[in-house]
């Protein structure tokens, strides 16, 4: 490989975008604002998927994916190799209505960022949204446990004793880590009290990502695009499962056209 080659590599920014169900569903705009951000082209690495949890196999519809802690994208992660990284972790509270314990979970966030800051990631964190989990009326946690979480008979009060107690060590292993945390706002919610409304996904991944970098500040204004969004929509991961059927194909799943690879995991 040519010097000028090498040195494009070595400064070509990694993302790393680690998330469940908000992730899937903004995943275009949350592309489209991190080309914003650090401009192109970009590697993006990414572990998402609608029930995704942190530590387990988990099952939606039919189709399973491993626990992010354990996916192939920390292979995929070579370190001390220079490059400029960013990275995301969001969507933690799966694992509660999952009925993991506090410190199972708070031990998988830890494993993941710290894997990131061994490779020098710039890393931000979104805690829970405690504010819509509080107010939560008693049948919008049932219509919500149901259709969201339809295998945990978890009730309501332990549910947001564990949610508390775990967004309270996530805000401290954060400052410990150097992490840049995220609260996320009550208005980005409606009745669904963890999905963020689709109106204000590019406000809430701006939000997310504005503090890795500290010299301009991107406003949500990147355009829609419904080739991004169907590339990307249409990827499939590394590993996966449907009805125990193991799938997968290799990486990277897709390269848009300014040269951006995209590797899910």
């Amino acid at each position: 490989m040519s010097a000028p080659a090498e040195s494009q590599l070595t400064s070509r920014p990694r993302v790393v975008l680690l998330g469940a169900s908000n992730l899937t569903r903004g995943i275009s705009r949350a592309v489209g604002i991190a080309q914003a951000i650090l401009g192109t082209p970009l590697d993006l690495l990414i572990a998402m998927g609608h029930g995704r949890s942190y530590g387990q196999r988990s099952r939606v519809l039919g189709r399973s994916l491993p626990g992010i802690v354990d996916c192939g994208l920390w292979d995929a992660l070579p370190h001390g190799s220079g490059r400029p990284t960013y990275a995301i972790l969001t969507d933690i509270g799966n694992d509660v209505m999952y009925g993991a314990s506090v410190p199972s979970i708070l031990g998988w966030i830890q494993t993941c960022m710290d894997r990131l800051l061994v490779a020098k990631a710039r890393i931000a964190m979104t805690l829970l949204p405690m504010a819509g989990i509080k107010q939560l009326s008693r049948w919008r946690y049932e219509v919500a446990r149901t259709l969201l979480f339809p295998g945990t008979r978890l009730s309501q009060t332990d549910a947001v004793s564990t949610a508390t107690q775990l967004n309270d060590r996530l805000r401290e292993l954060g400052h410990e880590r150097g992490v840049d945390l995220v609260e996320p706002e009550a208005r980005w919610y409606g009745l669904d009290p963890v999905h963020i409304r689709r109106s204000l996904l590019p406000v809430a991944w701006a939000c997310m990502m504005n503090d890795w970098v500290t010299d301009r500040q991107v406003q949500p204004r990147v355009s829609s695009s419904l080739r991004r969004w169907l590339t990307l929509r249409l990827a499939t991961p590394q590993q996966w499962w449907l009805f125990n059927r193991e799938l997968g194909r290799e990486q990277p799943a897709r390269r848009l056209r300014d040269g951006t690879t995209v590797s899910l995991y």
